[in-house]
Order: C-alpha cells, then sequence, then structure tokens
C-alpha cells in the first residue's frame, strides 16, 4: 500500500505532454517555499494499492506517468513495485520528482531499485532562493533533469535533453 495525496490525470506540468501525475504522500525534506506543504505528513494520504493505481494509470491509453509529492523516494518499494508494474504492462515513460540526489540514490539500496524503471528523475531539494519560473519541468536552479538510463549505464549523471519536437 502507497500513501497517496492525490492523482491527477491528463496534467501537462510534471513533465512533457499529458501525464497522470500521482503524489505522494510524506517527505523529510520540508523545503521553505515548498509548492505542497500538506504533502509532507505521510499520513495526510490515503492508503492505494499498486492495482488502484495502476488501473488509473492504464485508464489513460496516451498519457505517461509522473511521481511527485510529497517524496515517492520516502516510499521506495511501494514505488518501485508500482513503477514495475507500469513498465510490465505499458512501457509508459516514467518521471519521478525527489528531494534525494541522485548519487545518494544509488548508495541506498531501497531506493536505487526504482531507477530501473524511471526514465527521468528530476532530483534535489526545492530552493526557494534559486527559485526561477523559466526553468522546464523544475522549480529552481538546483535541480537536475537527469536521464537514468543513460546515467546508469554511463555510471554518471547524464542530463536529459528536452526536444519538444519528438
Amino acid at each position: 500500500m502507497l500513501s497517496i495525496i492525490d492523482v491527477i490525470e491528463d496534467t501537462t506540468v510534471d513533465g512533457p505532454g499529458f501525464r497522470t501525475a500521482i503524489y505522494a504522500a510524506g517527505c523529510p525534506n520540508a523545503c521553505p517555499g515548498c509548492h505542497n506543504p500538506e504533502s509532507w505528513d505521510i499520513n495526510r494520504g490515503r492508503a492505494m494499492s499498486t492495482d488502484e493505481l495502476l488501473d488509473k494509470v492504464m485508464s489513460d491509453d496516451f498519457a505517461n506517468v509522473t511521481f511527485s509529492g510529497g517524496d515517492p523516494m520516502f516510499q521506495p518499494e511501494g514505488f518501485t513495485e508500482l513503477a514495475r508494474a507500469i513498465k510490465t504492462r505499458s512501457g509508459k515513460n516514467i518521471w519521478c520528482y525527489t528531494g534525494y540526489k541522485f548519487e545518494n540514490i544509488l548508495n541506498n539500496p531501497r531506493q536505487a531499485a526504482m531507477l530501473n524503471y524511471i526514465d527521468v528523475l528530476v532530483d534535489g531539494k526545492y530552493q526557494q532562493a534559486l527559485r526561477d519560473e523559466n526553468l522546464l519541468f523544475r522549480g529552481s536552479a538546483n535541480q537536475r533533469l537527469i536521464d537514468v538510463k543513460a546515467s546508469l549505464k554511463r555510471n554518471k549523471v547524464v542530463p536529459f535533453e528536452y526536444n519538444p519536437f519528438l
């Protein structure tokens, strides 16, 4: 079971194209200026099974998926199970927003397992002093868009290069 704040279908703000965004409850970062502080407390979410979430994701044939929050890496086993199921059933593109740094996730086996199913990771805590409304798909300049598959293959962070024409 996962603790979920909300599921938003057909959003266009949490990654390219239409997406089903799954907002996790629970976040240890408590970043000042966070756009979703009600998600910090894991107890504010409602319990949802992987199957229930998978049904929502699969009901939209053309939308890809974004995990946000809160912080999905705060519930790594459940989100890994969900990501694995999504990839197995559909191959949909999955983005994940987290306050954890990619390098630290790699050193945490519980979190690192999720990376096998994530296409793009937006990492780093939101920093209000580095807020930039002109940034693509992130809130502060310290956050990175990471091509996870290329990064795992090369054993170093490879930036995700967004091409709106693909």
